[in-house]
């Protein structure tokens, strides 16, 4: 069929093109801009840009069904209405309506903010029929045509960048190419191919985050793109022909038991989903544009937040058993060394002999380990400059608190109460929860003054539970509910500091990590791996919002203590530990290690990160070297490199990744390192394994 353009916009360096044809279909492309009048002629189908499925309508051809619910009947039938664009606020919103003959209308979103290396799409379905229609898919973007510079197929050129993760080794990149995924064309355009991934329950980064990539490295493009959603989601890597799409958003009936029911008259929109393109050959510059998204976030972040202050946690001091007497000790130690905030971690309302894992949910504060309240402990805290902060975990309940027997306002699944090994679920959609929550979170929160809260989240619901048509929409109301709550807690405690942590990294996708103000990169506390998971992390969340633990122990030597201190560059730095029991000496490689961190916190503000080194293999056992080099906008820069186990190299190499003339400023590690810089290029001889060292450069 003839194809006709409906419109091009430049959006920075960006282009977004609507193409359309004598079907009525629309297809998007986002292309790098300056690669205008290099596309080639392919053998392709117009890919919708808006993707979702009835039930009842007719499945897409060739084995689709099980595999994919794209391009089926109900995508078929939609027919261009109108495009409009509309500049607010320094955005451009263009909406572009489709309708079927059913009354079934969707618009497709795209939100361009000024000057942004990104676009955020979402879409929305209006049910003008006279009947209830049910949606088991609906996608939040769809992007076709992903080799356009490519005669053919583009054989051997693509690859798909995923990240998968998993508990305290979050972030593990895999590059794979599009062949290896059995993602190109048979000899007749006929079958499907779909490579769908994603994750079922209500820990979005539990196996993969939610982000895709892919590269042309003939041409040197990247498209990709991240969902932002707290519960089950998918992305589909679609092909039939020589072009290939990619899609994503809510995961749908057949990955998570999702169905939707929109009544006459009603609306259903899509999370939101951040989407690139760049003429790059860097998948860490590529990346770099989808974690700036994140800025939109924290520029509604409190204004304390604004240089990024220093975390003391005191959880891997007490481990789950805090006190009054502990926790004025660890004060006295630590005020004046520069930290802001104080959190009291897990275990605040422990009762007498039972584990802080299975007795939250009840949050009454221990008198055993607070006899004189806890305002008492919170004055002190307040007394010694720092900002007091409290660890909940709103929405799970455990099998020792009280909560844990109140059913009726417990999530159930099959008509049973859901229960993991020893945690139940609030059902956030029912008005006595939150008002239960209220009391409780708020009014404790309120009550003594905490001006921090850490939100924890320790088990996922999985696919669903009951109370709505599906229990993946169930999941999705719940979820909704949980973040609606965050908005409560912001608005009732103006000005508190919010950290999202879900058994360390388990909830790092875009809607929760907009909400707050930082998370905790991973539960990672004292491993040899930290610095591989945080330079991960710099793919998928900003660095700014990225909270790195250092954990010292009376027990370590200088060298532990600096690798421990430089893995908290790559993010935001918090302590904890014996800092009760360590000498002078050590507190001297600590106080050393803050003072190089806030100068900085500039460049990990505003910056670009590059990785480099081999990649490496185990993480639990980790050979080799990494390095981290992060390019500020003021005239300054940092690198951190890490040596691990087996042979080093006599020279680690760091090519400066822009055209700058770069000189060192400062060194810090637990002894003087050879480092130098010639020709724009950082050296550095390793002369011990499990070794860390950091360099501050200017330009």
């Amino acid at each position: 069929m003839e194809r006709k353009i409906i419109n091009t916009y430049r959006l920075k360096d960006m282009t977004a093109r609507y193409i359309t044809d004598e079907s009525g279909q629309v297809s998007l492309q986002l292309l790098p801009a300056g690669l205008e009048g290099k596309e080639q002629e392919k053998q392709e189908q117009l890919d919708s840009l808006v993707q979702l499925k009835v039930t009842g309508d007719i499945y897409n051809e060739a084995y689709a069904m099980g595999n994919s619910m794209r391009n089926g009947e109900t995508v078929r039938r939609l027919k261009f209405v109108e495009q409009k664009v509309k500049e607010q606020e320094k955005r451009k919103v263009i909406s572009t309506v489709l309708k079927d003959d059913r009354g079934y209308q969707v618009t497709h979103y795209l939100v361009w903010k000024d000057n942004t290396p990104y676009v955020r799409m979402y879409c929305e379905f209006q049910n003008l029929s006279n009947t209830t229609a049910e949606l088991e898919m609906f996608e939040s973007f769809s992007l076709g045509g992903l080799s356009p510079y490519m005669a053919g197929d583009g054989h051997e050129t693509l690859n798909i960048y995923r990240l998968r993760s998993v508990w305290s080794q979050e972030g593990r990149m895999e590059v794979t190419p599009a062949e290896d995924f059995q993602l190109e064309p048979a000899w007749d355009p006929h079958a499907v191919r779909c490579e769908k991934f994603g994750q079922a329950g209500s820990m979005p980064v539990n196996k993969f985050f939610p982000f895709v990539a892919v590269e042309d490295t003939q041409n040197h493009v990247f498209w990709g793109a991240q969902i932002a959603h707290p519960a089950s989601w998918q992305i589909e890597l679609y092909r039939k022909d020589e072009g290939l799409c990619v899609s994503g958003g809510l995961a749908d009936r057949d990955f998570g038991q999702w169905l939707k029911c929109v009544a006459p008259g009603e609306c259903f929109q899509t999370p939101e989903a951040i989407v690139s393109v760049a003429h790059t050959d860097s998948i860490d510059i590529f990346t770099g544009r989808l974690t700036e998204a994140a800025r939109e976030g924290m520029e509604m972040a409190p204004k304390v937040e604004g240089d990024l202050p220093i975390v003391f946690n005191e959880y891997c001091t007490t481990w789950g058993n805090p006190s009054h007497e502990n926790i004025t000790a660890i004060v006295e130690k630590i005020k004046n060394k520069g930290f802001s905030y104080f959190v009291i971690d897990c275990g605040w309302y422990k009762e007498e002999g039972i584990p802080w894992d299975i007795g939250m949910g009840d949050y009454e504060v221990s008198t055993v380990l607070f006899p004189d309240g806890l305002q008492k402990t919170v004055d002190v805290i307040k007394n010694a400059g720092m900002i007091p902060g409290l660890w909940f975990e709103i929405e799970n309940v455990g099998s020792a608190a009280r909560a844990y027997q109140m059913e009726e306002h417990l999530l159930h699944k099959d008509g049973k109460v859901l229960t993991s090994y020893f945690r139940r679920f609030w059902d956030m959609r029912d008005p006595w929860v939150e008002e239960y929550l209220t009391k409780k979170v708020i009014g404790t929160l309120k009550t003594y003054g905490f001006g921090y809260m850490k939100i924890d989240y320790n088990e996922t619901i999985g696919v669903g539970c009951d109370g709505a048509e599906s229990q993946g929409e169930a999941l999705r109301q719940c979820l909704q509910k949980t973040q609606e709550f965050i908005e409560k807690v912001k608005q009732e405690v103006p000005g508190i500091v919010l950290e999202n942590c879900a058994s360390g990294g388990h909830r790092l996708e875009p809607s929760l990590m907009a909400q707050m103000s930082m998370a905790s990169f991973s539960d990672a506390h004292e491993c040899p791996e930290i610095p591989i998971v945080a330079a991960n992390l710099h793919r998928v969340i900003h660095p700014a919002q990225s909270q790195i633990w250092a954990v010292i122990r009376e027990t370590d030597s200088l060298k532990r203590i600096a690798y421990s201190v430089i893995n908290t560059f790559l993010g935001r730095m918090c302590i904890s530990g014996d800092v009760i029991h360590l000498t002078d000496e050590q507190w001297a490689v600590i106080d050393g290690g803050m003072a190089f961190y806030r100068k900085i916190v500039p460049i990990i503000l505003h910056g670009q990160s590059y990785r480099f080194g081999p990649k490496i293999k185990s993480a639990r056992n980790p050979k080799g070297w990494q390095g981290l080099l992060r390019v500020g906008e003021n005239g300054e820069a940092f690198a951190v490199i890490h040596t691990f186990a087996g042979e080093l190299p006599e020279q680690i190499v760091l090519p400066m990744p822009v055209e700058k003339t770069f000189e060192i400023v400062e060194i810090f590690s637990d002894t003087k390192e050879n480092v130098s810089v010639e020709n724009n290029i950082l050296y550095y001889s390793p002369m011990e394994n499990r070794k860390a060292v950091a360099v501050r450069l200017k330009y």
